[in-house]
């Protein structure tokens, strides 16, 4: 007989019912692809089995990593940017970073998130569902026109997800950084475009979320300033979006949890769609 709970709660139900969780966060590993601005993940194992072993014979193996906190997928808190020396809240940002920590817009600030989910497979509404050229500029034009394609408008709140299908070239380190190549991604208008729509945060499977130009590298990211300074809306990147897109899923309930670094500019995350079989 289920437990009387299983009934009542309509969340437990609906997991009973039947879920689909598809995992959007990259792999962490050495040597993955990042952005030249951060320093690389690394990982290494300071004790291995069989170096220390108890009396009944029983070994354990430990770790450690180091990494910045904007390497895979990760989110950006609104400490991150600051444009004319000020942050999302008007503070001087020399100032709020004295410490080597940021007290009011750090990423432990960051609330874990349980949300409506759009996905705006931008790649596929324009005709190129394995993926849009480098340095391709994706705007307002791009973004309305999938979301009707795609009978999935945007309402205050919502996290959205941009698919630019760049994502097949993780495994290509130069292609994916794109500093020769370009990388496909929300332009400046495009930032604007999503702003005005008011989502909670905005994602996407690219490496800098917003387009690069070929052989420009990340030295310009106006919609980071967009979004992150003037709007207050938090930014996931490098995100895994293709199996999502594949399956036709362009709703869902959105799940993240930033860790609580205490003052960090931003988090590793592991973000979930998840979406009822039924």
């Amino acid at each position: 007989m289920p437990h009387p709970a299983a009934t009542a709660d309509p969340l437990i139900a609906a997991v009973n019912a039947g879920v689909e969780i598809y995992d959007l966060a990259r792999t962490l590993r050495i040597g993955m692809p990042q952005s030249p601005n951060h320093p690389p993940y690394w990982h290494a194992l300071p004790r291995r089995h069989g170096d220390m072993v108890r009396s009944d014979g029983g070994s354990a193996a430990n770790d450690m990593i180091s990494m910045g906190t904007h390497v895979g997928t990760h989110i950006d808190a609104l400490a991150h940017v600051s444009q004319d020396g000020r942050l999302a809240d008007g503070t001087d940002a020399r100032e709020a970073s004295v410490g080597g920590r940021f007290d009011r817009l750090g990423a432990h600030t960051i609330e874990p998130m349980v949300r409506p989910g759009v996905l705006l497979d931008v790649a596929t509404a324009l005709g190129s569902p394995q993926g849009l050229d480098g340095g391709y500029e994706i705007t307002p034009a791009n973004l309305e026109f999938t979301a009707e394609v795609q009978g999935t408008p945007i309402e205050a709140g919502d996290v959205v997800l941009i698919r630019s299908g760049w994502g097949r070239h993780f495994d290509d380190h130069a292609t994916y950084v794109g500093t020769e190549t370009g990388v496909p991604g929300v332009s400046e208008d495009g930032a604007v475009w999503l702003a005005d729509h008011r989502p909670h945060a905005v994602g996407a499977d690219t490496i800098a979320f917003e387009r690069l130009k070929p052989g420009a590298g990340h030295g310009l990211l106006p919609a980071h300033r967009v979004l992150l300074v003037e709007r207050g809306i938090y930014i996931i990147e490098t995100m895994v979006l293709d199996d999502l897109a594949a399956a036709g899923v362009h709703r869902f309930t959105f799940v993240l949890s930033p860790l609580k670094l205490y003052g960090a500019t931003g988090s590793p995350v592991r973000p979930l769609a998840v979406v009822s079989r039924g």
